[in-house]
């Protein structure tokens, strides 16, 4: 098979039997970059956990000090003043009924839901709709939260989540 000239490169320069440091790894990431564009990095790691047994299931959530490049879109359900607050923090869609409503009817153009505790049940009923998306909110990862105003900024500043795959 015949190779690109970048991954020849590669080739020579990676030893595929060496386990990397790192900073080692970031160092090579960034020497070997030859693209016109910000590059991605995903990292897996091995727990040595069974993620079937709910004592050793792992999720959270972590802010990027410098965020992901990416622009997110936020909706938040609350009323009242959290409603207000939601809007002044940058949320793009805040609601409450409405915006269930509006999910019902598959109008899901947002990449993070965030609720209020008291919003819950009305969000419960979107389990079918938000769950399989991944936008179901969850305590863990801070988007179920009273502090409304912090998880919108949280969630547009470059906030990842994490958790155990099976």
């Amino acid at each position: 098979m015949a190779y690109s000239k970048h991954k020849k490169l590669v080739m020579e320069k990676i030893d595929a039997d060496k386990t990397y440091l790192l900073d080692e790894a970031i160092s090579l990431l960034k020497d070997l970059s030859a693209k016109k564009f910000d590059e991605s990095v995903d990292v897996a790691v091995n727990l040595g956990i069974d993620p079937r047994k709910s004592d050793q299931v792992i999720r959270g959530s972590s802010v990027l000090p410098n965020g992901t490049g990416k622009t997110v879109r936020v909706a938040v359900f609350a009323q009242g003043d959290l409603a207000e607050e939601a809007k002044k923090a940058g949320a793009d869609v805040v609601g409450f009924e409405d915006l269930a409503d509006d999910m019902k009817s598959g109008q899901i153009d947002f990449d993070v839901v965030i609720a209020t505790p008291d919003a819950m049940p009305v969000v419960g009923k979107l389990g079918q709709i938000l769950g399989p998306k991944g936008l179901m909110p969850n305590p863990k990862v801070g988007t179920v939260s009273a502090d409304v105003a912090t998880a919108v900024k949280n969630a547009k500043s470059g906030q990842v989540r994490f958790r155990v795959d099976k």
